[in-house]
């Protein structure tokens, strides 16, 4: 005959037989190896303790607790499985409630041992956190930081459960576009995207990272490419990790005219040719703004600034080439950075302005035009910036480069 397992019927199986033990004492150096049919009354006034279950259970079996001091929320009880799942997970629990009471019954090895009664049991899950390794690694309070500043790899050894923790926050950028020549427009930031910082500590983040959900991650390697800036008129590289893509900065204009303005944040224009479009290709949020245009005459008043993460790149002005957009602020790492700011506008020729344009964020300046000319400056590296533009001279300048990316991990470890 086949009896039907029942709630009711593990209660009355767990009720019977039940022998209780004499008072432990937990001294926190010692472990109690616990025996079907067994009540145990463990006080942990003085230290933690920890229960292990039997390795060979049969259907039936019982195990029965009590929290005798009222402390197990100052020192908690670990139930050890030893081998058996608990409530059908492969985790120990961890008894976290004052005056808790508990009597366990093994089913099968698909549930293992179920919990029949609780009284004041809040968590019988043991707190599991996500563990990793990979890139530059620090630590803020309960959390830790992964930095790469190029291409790596994220190796998730736990995933953690919703006890503990279970996904990550992110800050993901990618390489700046390089600055247009010969009055050309300023470089674009690469795209700029991140996390919302409530599942790691709630940090400040830009606008850009409000309500963005964390990412779930699982025991795996997850590859992390940081894009590289782009040279003069060329631009930035894509940044990756997990289903993050950044784009890479679209170059500013410069001579010869380039078609590449687009990208995660855009490059300016320069004489007839307008400033690219931010945010290509486009996600929610955006990841990036347009580059800022020339006003003619064409050649006169230099090229506009490239677009920021948070702002588009300046239109030229006379009083000067336009500035870089404003880049987006983060302290996923525990200082508050400004990265994927626009660089600014290279400077036209006399008779209009020669003024150059700023970068924002750690965007390379652009290069005033005549008496002298130079070349654009570069971003900072690892920000992400676009570079600034040449200035308008006898012989054409080239743009400065782009800054590389970056990517930040962030979670709670304990």
């Amino acid at each position: 005959m086949t009896t039907k397992i029942t709630d009711k019927n593990i209660s009355n199986i767990a009720n019977k037989f039940i022998q209780w033990q004499s008072v432990i004492t937990a001294d926190g150096s010692t472990s109690t190896n616990a025996t079907a049919g067994q009540g145990y009354f463990i006080d942990t006034t003085s230290a933690t303790h920890t229960i292990t279950l039997p390795s060979s259970p049969s259907i039936g079996n019982s195990i029965a607790i009590k929290d005798y001091a009222g402390t197990f929320a100052t020192n908690n009880l670990t139930i050890a499985r030893n081998g058996s799942n608990i409530q059908g997970v492969a985790n120990d629990s961890l008894i976290s409630s004052n005056r808790a009471s508990l009597t366990l019954v093994y089913v099968d090895s698909t549930r293992g041992w179920v919990y029949s009664k609780e009284s004041n049991v809040a968590d019988l899950q043991q707190a599991l956190f996500v563990t990793a390794t990979g890139g530059t690694v620090t630590e803020s309070s309960d959390y830790k930081i992964h930095t790469f500043t190029g291409d790596g790899c994220f190796v998730v050894s736990c995933g953690g459960n919703p006890s503990g923790s279970v996904s990550v926050d992110y800050l993901v950028v990618a390489g700046g576009g390089g600055g247009g020549s010969d009055a050309g427009g300023g470089g674009g930031a690469g795209g700029y995207r991140e996390s919302s910082g409530a599942a790691s500590g709630c940090y400040t983040v830009s606008p850009l990272g409000a309500c963005v959900a964390a990412l779930p991650v699982s025991v795996t390697t997850y590859p992390v490419t940081v894009g590289g800036g782009g040279g003069s008129n060329t631009i930035g590289s894509n940044s990756i990790f997990s289903t993050i893509t950044s784009a890479g900065g679209g170059t500013g204009n410069g001579s010869p005219p380039t078609t590449f303005r687009n990208g995660g944040s855009a490059g300016g224009g320069r004489y007839s040719d307008p400033g690219g479009t931010g945010n290509t290709p486009p996600v929610s949020p955006p990841q990036g703004n347009s580059g800022g245009n020339s006003i003619p005459p064409f050649g006169f008043f230099g090229g506009g600034g490239g677009g920021g993460a948070t702002a588009s790149g300046s239109t030229t002005t006379p009083s000067g080439a336009g500035n870089g957009g404003a880049g987006g602020t983060s302290s996923i790492n525990g200082t508050p950075t400004a990265r994927a700011g626009g660089g600014g506008g290279g400077g036209g020729a006399p008779g209009g302005s020669t003024v150059a344009g700023s970068g924002a964020a750690g965007g390379g300046n652009g290069s005033p035009g005549y008496n002298p000319s130079n070349d654009g400056f570069p971003a900072t590296i690892n920000t992400g910036s676009g570079g600034g533009a040449g200035g308008d001279g006898a012989a054409p300048k080239v743009g400065g480069a782009g800054g590389s990316g970056i990517v930040i991990i962030r979670y709670k470890f304990q």
